[in-house]
């Protein structure tokens, strides 16, 4: 068993410091991943009210997930240098004043402001948290760690949507900022009281190179992916962005790799089950979290559904995520990562195919239980390649595994999205009858699920290439649980 870090502070007032991190992280991330979904759903409301089209309202997101990327990189240094607990409340702090600074913005402009600071803030909650809970945890017990995520994980993108539409038809745009402040306010001073220190005992000197390039680098390709199928690929706006992006990111990878302190650990990327489960990931993320954002416009666009039932069709997903959650964690130690990670990814690509026949004509039941099946699957490619990446990584490496983790994760997402919107720019999503009436092009969001299903079909590939020897520290029982019988895929590499 791994010696526990020795820079961990005495947990405060007697908590169990895996309790206080589970609770404090869970309420954060929850915040920060509703966030990004439950916003598109008041932008008409917020362009009507400011007299601006749909295409300028957009800024509040773009600005949300540029500052998100610039800020994922600092926050391992951050981390280590002042402390796990002193970062993630200043940020807890921050995204709660800034969600309420967003509900009383009197203009676009500053509203767009206000998105920054919150991006400021996600873009070092979900880091410097995904490394206290794995600093809290064991390596025998990273499964139990990486179930607490799957309640914001699942439902958070879920229930964005619906609680957006409720919200914004029943209030006003603003309630759905100013959900968050409770939330935050109760969490911060839980935070307060009983959360505990994580700092590694020497943190190194601050990368200034590093951290530009990451910020040019990782913000301009936010940037490009975010607005790329909506401004088009082969405009000045998205390829000088994207062009300058490129070309800080491969300086980022040359400059990090021959300093001895660097702000991202690439060097990381040489432990071969952390590569390969990033990897994984990068390509599974893409798939599901596109998913996401192709099915609500299929659901709106295509076949006249309201945003409400629309995202209320999507929460199936959810339920499926949380019920596998149970299910991959008894399984984990058993069977071992490998064998759930391909399983897990081949039944998505299948179920983004079977989503490619939705038309007006199709059972919703039916399609309901699709995405049960699609949220199941996709926990038990979530929990393994989580709970595997960090397999291997010592307590004193867990910061900078952690910020490269969650840069790979939101280049994923917007990848997804990116890619997912380029097919339904390329095809159309709208044709014209014979009458001269326009429709729905439906042939655009089949093409569009196909891609997903590869995307899938890629980290089904890639998960072959999982050693389960490599994660063999997460498949033991913790101390005081029954004896696990030996696990059958250890040999299977």
């Amino acid at each position: 068993m791994p010696a526990p870090d020795p820079a961990a502070v005495t947990p405060r007032r007697g908590l169990d410091p895996k309790v206080a991190v589970g609770v404090v992280f869970v309420a954060a991330l929850f915040m920060s991943i509703m966030d990004t979904t439950i916003v598109n759903v008041a932008l008409p409301s917020i362009g009507r009210q400011f007299a601006v089209d749909p295409a300028s309202v957009g800024v509040v997101n773009v600005g949300y997930l540029v500052t998100l990327a610039v800020f994922v990189p600092l926050s391992g240094w951050l981390g280590d240098r002042y402390g796990t607990r002193r970062v993630f409340l200043a940020a807890l702090a921050l995204f709660t004043v800034a969600s309420l600074l967003c509900g009383s913005a009197g203009s676009l402009d500053q509203l767009t402001v206000y998105r920054i600071f919150q991006g400021a803030a996600g873009g070092l909650l979900t880091p410097v948290g995904m490394t206290m809970l794995f600093r809290a945890f064991p390596q025998e017990e990273r499964m139990r760690a990486t179930r607490v995520l799957m309640l914001p994980t699942a439902v958070a993108p879920a229930l964005g949507p619906v609680l957006g539409g409720w919200l914004v038809d029943s209030w006003s745009w603003h309630w759905v900022f100013i959900v968050n402040v409770p939330i935050g306010i109760l969490a911060l001073v839980f935070g307060v009281l009983f959360l505990p220190d994580y700092r590694t005992e020497r943190a190194g000197r601050f990368d200034a190179a590093g951290f530009l390039l990451a910020a040019v680098g990782f913000g301009l390709a936010m940037y490009a992916l975010s607005e790329g199928a909506s401004q088009g690929w082969g405009t000045v706006r998205i390829l000088v962005p994207a062009a300058v992006g490129l070309v800080a990111l491969a300086a980022l990878v040359v400059v990090e790799l021959r300093r001895p302190e660097p702000m991202l650990a690439l060097r990381l990327f040489r432990d071969r089950i952390f590569r390969t489960a990033n990897l994984l990931s990068l390509f599974s993320g893409a798939a599901f979290l596109g998913m996401l954002y192709l099915f609500p416009l299929l659901m709106q666009d295509a076949l006249g559904m309201d945003a409400l039932h629309s995202g209320l069709m999507v929460f199936p997903e959810a339920i499926g995520v949380m019920i596998a959650s149970q299910v991959a964690g008894r399984l984990y130690p058993r069977v071992g990562p490998r064998r759930l990670l391909v399983a897990g990814a081949t039944v998505v690509a299948l179920c983004l195919a079977l989503m490619a026949a939705i038309g007006p004509g199709s059972n919703l039941w039916a399609v309901r239980v699709l995405l049960f099946v699609t949220g199941f699957a996709m926990s038990h490619v979530f929990m393994p390649s989580q709970t595997a990446a960090f397999s291997t990584i010592s307590p004193a490496s867990t910061g900078g595994a952690s910020t490269l983790y969650n840069a790979q994760r939101q280049l994923g997402s917007a990848l997804g999205v990116a890619i997912l919107g380029t097919v339904l720019a390329a095809v159309g999503t709208v044709t014209t009858t014979v009458g001269g009436t326009p429709t729905a092009n439906l042939d655009a969001y089949r093409a569009a699920f196909l891609v997903a299903s590869a995307l899938a079909l890629v980290a089904a590939v890639t998960a072959l290439f999982v050693r389960d020897s490599d994660a063999a520290a997460t498949m033991r029982r913790a101390p005081g649980t029954d004896r696990e019988p030996e696990p059958a895929g250890v040999s299977a590499a």
